[in-house]
């Protein structure tokens, strides 16, 4: 499919974009509902406001894309690259974020005020990634075939109620005011994490 640069608020609901070369187009508020762009190139790409729900994204390069209020419900990001990119305050409910044997790597990604209720991030890489005030509840953050990686992570203010980070590196991680009634910590790496004025009612902390 042959795309202007500026997609801006264009309806491309369902295309076939997959594995395309779509560095730095403007898809702002376009509709991308149950398009594929698996494999594709979405390197500095704007995708602010758009809506993703159903998309297929898996293996897409995400790299420093603005993703930033972006409505992705159901998505699929598996095996993604988007270190770097902006998904704050993005919809990014019951999502698959998992990396599979590649690993997801949200390393530095604005996170922050994203709505990741029940998504699906077995063994990410958020080191150092902002999280700060998102929506985690139920979310699966557990180690999978690797630790999920939230050192020097910023989740503060989170809400982390039932989420399952069992097993993940909590190592420097803020989760000062986070939320975590009723999560599994269990055999997580807390060493220097912030924990000040968190909620732990019924937090599992150990094995």
């Amino acid at each position: 499919m042959d795309l202007p640069q500026d997609s801006s608020h264009a309806d491309l609901s369902g295309a076939d974009l997959g594995d395309a070369d779509l560095r730095e187009y403007d898809f702002s508020n376009a509709i991308l509902k149950n398009a594929d762009l698996s494999g594709a190139d979405l390197r500095k790409a704007d995708l602010s406001g758009a809506t993703l729900s159903e998309a297929h994204l898996s293996g897409a390069q995400l790299y420093e894309a603005d993703l930033s209020e972006a409505f992705l419900p159901e998505a699929d990001l598996s095996e993604t690259s988007p270190g770097g990119a902006d998904l704050s305050g993005a919809d990014l409910r019951k999502a698959d974020l998992s990396g599979g044997e590649s690993r997801i790597k949200l390393t530095y990604a604005d996170l922050s005020e994203a709505d990741l209720r029940e998504a699906d991030l077995p063994g990410a890489q958020l080191y150092e990634a902002d999280l700060s005030g998102a929506d985690l509840r139920e979310a699966d953050l557990s180690e999978g075939e690797y630790p999920t990686n939230l050192r020097g992570a910023d989740l503060s203010g989170a809400t982390l109620s039932e989420a399952d980070l069992s097993g993940a590196k909590l190592y420097e991680a803020d989760l000062s005011r986070a939320d975590l009634d009723d999560a599994d910590l269990s055999g997580a790496d807390l060493e220097e994490a912030d924990l000040l004025g968190a909620n732990l009612e019924g937090t599992r902390l150990e094995d």
